[in-house]
């Protein structure tokens, strides 16, 4: 099975203009998840595909909360140095449990180790987001709790055959297939698929864009 990335494009007929002080402004999402790709359309919010490309090394002793947000900033950092006119926005998912990241799996043995983890358990899901604009960057971790059934090693096996773990935190996609493994969640869905769009629109408004269901323009009163 190979793990990799899907490349995401965007067509002509998505782009829809974003304007902001009468002039047109470019948002760049710096991620190739096509899940977050899929919720900023979802949402009307037009932009380009930018992947950062960032160490995303795990430092010793380092807080999942605290690491998965630096992430978010370093991306966000990144791409705003090369774009600094648009505004940008990075995000970062981790997996939790008994005080173990979860990151992506290497291959379909680590998934099914993960998965093994994670079955029949509470873990905690991380998703840090970061908005960078005009030279400020802005950012905050929302923390789920999530709660699998119990899997037997034949759902393990053939869950991986899907090919969905391959590129998710923990293993597993609660959009997809990874639906039927979740029993319950306590917190925002869409921070699990990968982003929330609540928490995103807030930190947007801090760099002076406001969310109004038909773009996002410039906010009046910046708070």
């Amino acid at each position: 099975m190979k793990f990799s990335h899907p490349a995401v494009s965007m067509s002509d007929a998505e782009k829809r203009s974003i304007t902001t002080a009468g002039r047109s402004v470019r948002i760049i999402l710096a991620s190739g998840s096509p899940r977050r790709h899929d919720l900023l359309l979802m949402a009307g919010i037009a932009h380009e595909v930018l992947p950062a490309d960032v160490d995303e090394t795990y430092r010793a002793g380092e807080e999942p909360g605290v690491y998965t947000e630096r992430l978010a900033r370093e991306k966000g950092a990144s791409v705003a140095l090369r774009e600094p006119s648009a505004l940008i926005i990075a995000a970062d998912t981790i997996v939790v449990v008994d005080g173990q990241v979860l990151g992506k799996p290497r291959d379909a043995s680590d998934a099914a180790r993960m998965l093994r983890m994670l079955s029949g358990r509470m873990h905690k899901v991380l998703t840090a987001i970061a908005v960078a604009r005009f030279g400020r960057l802005e950012s905050a971790v929302d923390i789920v709790q999530v709660k699998f059934r119990d899997l037997t090693d034949d759902d393990i096996s053939k869950y991986i055959g899907t090919g969905e773990p391959a590129d998710k935190a923990g293993a597993y996609g609660i959009q997809g297939y990874g639906a039927t493994i979740v029993e319950r969640i306590e917190g925002d869905y869409f921070a699990v698929m990968g982003m929330s769009l609540l928490r995103l629109t807030t930190l947007m408004r801090r760099v002076g864009a406001e969310y109004m269901f038909d773009g996002v323009h410039d906010a009046e009163n910046v708070t």
